[in-house]
């Protein structure tokens, strides 16, 4: 049996890119009854960013509401709100007493934070909250209080679980065997996902497609998707196409072939987008309606996520009561 965590952070409104790089995949792991799966809105990572009460209210009730809505069964995995487990942030002091200053230093949120304010003359540290230069420990205590196998992450959080492992080493050096090493999970056929404009869909671009949009908004954004300069009934590459791209991850088998092929016959860039329209539209009806629902009813995501911070916290006190002992904290 291996337990495997992934959490996302509620820094702006779950897109296109989100789903197709993070949240699909871990789906596809609650699937297998191998393993043990927690999923958590990491709420308090969030503050270090955003620190407008509603705003932050909102954003962490969409990522349970989206988790919810694409299919996630809170009865067979362990669903929690990062916040409503105390356990993982009297670790998070724990192993910070165990962080060297010079790892934080190279952690790459800050150290890019540190570089830009470099090359801009200003203090090194302008623009750094201690949230932000802390946040690997804090990642490390989410991951090491359940005992993790697999953490997975995109390329850019690599780091985060490497650090999780020093600082597990740190720790079952000084006290003795703790923590498992966790690894990382990296699926490498995930390929970057386009935005509008053709670069990387990212908030930070303002490019994205936003997962919950209405059927009307959808259409619009997705005839703004940037595309080159083939006329119409001039063969394209399907596999350079961005359209195509996307047109992949929302259709089945038999209709991407189909598609394929038309594209090699000379479909039209708008008849192309039509037809991406059309399948994302379709896959995304029924969740979008229920994602609607569950942020019209967030009484029903509290019940939830209480529910399973108590199963969180079930597997998290006796392993914080081990530590606090090697610790010295009982005789």
């Amino acid at each position: 049996m291996s337990t495997v965590l992934t959490g996302i952070k509620p820094t702006g409104r779950v897109h296109i890119g989100n789903y197709i790089a993070a949240i699909k995949p871990a789906l596809e792991i609650a699937k297998n009854r191998d393993n043990t799966a927690l999923y958590f809105i990491a709420d308090y990572h969030g503050l270090t960013f955003i620190q407008n009460r509603d705003e932050f209210n909102d954003l962490s009730y969409g990522i349970a509401a989206t988790w919810l809505a694409l299919g996630l069964d809170p009865e067979q995995v362990v669903f929690y709100r990062q916040s409503d487990v105390p356990e993982i942030f009297e670790l998070s002091w724990i192993l910070a007493c165990m962080a060297p200053k010079g790892l934080m230093n190279r952690a790459h949120a800050y150290k890019a934070i540190a570089d830009k304010n470099e090359q801009l003359g200003v203090d090194t540290d302008t623009g750094v909250n201690m949230g932000l230069f802390t946040y690997p420990i804090l990642m490390a205590a989410d991951i090491l209080l359940f005992q993790t196998d697999q953490v997975p992450v995109g390329k850019d959080q690599i780091q985060h679980v490497e650090i999780a492992r020093d600082l597990a080493e740190a720790f079952n050096r000084i006290y003795g065997d703790t923590f498992k090493l966790p690894n990382y999970i990296v699926d490498e056929q995930t390929a970057v996902i386009p935005g509008l404009d053709g670069r990387k869909m990212s908030k930070s671009y303002n490019n994205t497609i936003p997962l919950f949009e209405t059927a009307d908004s959808l259409k619009k954004l997705v005839s703004k998707i940037k595309t080159d300069s083939t006329p119409p009934n001039e063969p394209k590459d399907p596999e350079a196409s961005n359209v195509f791209l996307l047109y992949k991850e929302f259709a089945a088998d038999a209709q991407i072939e189909v598609m394929r092929e038309r594209y090699r016959s000379g479909i039209s860039w708008g008849e192309a987008k039509q037809e991406l329209y059309q399948v994302m539209n379709a896959f995304l009806e029924g969740p979008r309606e229920k994602y609607n629902r569950y942020m019209a009813d967030r009484d029903q995501i509290d019940d939830i996520l209480r529910d399973g911070a108590r199963k969180a916290r079930a597997v998290a006190q006796p392993l914080l009561e081990q530590l606090k002992y090697r610790l010295g904290r009982y005789r």
